[in-house]
């Protein structure tokens, strides 16, 4: 089974993008356009205290009418952040994450933020094991 640790190591990008709960939600929605990503994961003092999505602004600025120049991040960002480890698999990771309706999950270890992770990624990597494990049974068959 593969394991978060397998899906890092494949993931083009490594980088991880943070922003500080006391930074303006203008800047942080500027961070996530210029590097195409939908959700960042906020920190203080490298210690994980929430993360902000796309879905976070458009809900909380967007729809209740605040401004992105005036609000800051923790007034609007996920406080309860659920994260795994480098040895969660796959599957418990895509199950946590549709059953919670999320589509990023930081990974956590030792109280520090190592990496994060999109539903895509997991998706990805769930192809994957499906396509050796095809390959195995056709070869099987075949003898």
């Amino acid at each position: 089974m593969t394991t978060v640790a397998h899906v890092l190591q494949s993931k083009p990008q490594q980088a991880i993008f943070t922003i500080a709960p006391d930074e303006t939600v203008l800047k942080a929605i500027s961070i996530m356009a210029e590097k195409g990503i939908g959700a960042l994961v906020v920190t203080h003092e490298d210690a994980v205290v929430g993360i902000l999505s796309e879905r976070d602004y458009t809900r909380k600025i967007a729809l209740m009418e605040r401004t992105s120049f005036s609000t800051t991040v923790n007034q609007i960002m996920t406080e309860k952040v659920l994260t795994v480890t480098r040895s969660a698999t796959v599957e418990h990771c895509l199950e946590l994450m549709t059953d919670k309706h999320l589509r990023h999950l930081p990974i956590v270890e030792n109280s520090k933020l190592i990496g994060l992770i999109s539903i895509g990624d997991l998706v990805k990597a769930a192809m994957e094991d499906q396509k050796k494990l095809i390959d195995q049974l056709q070869q099987y068959i075949s003898g």
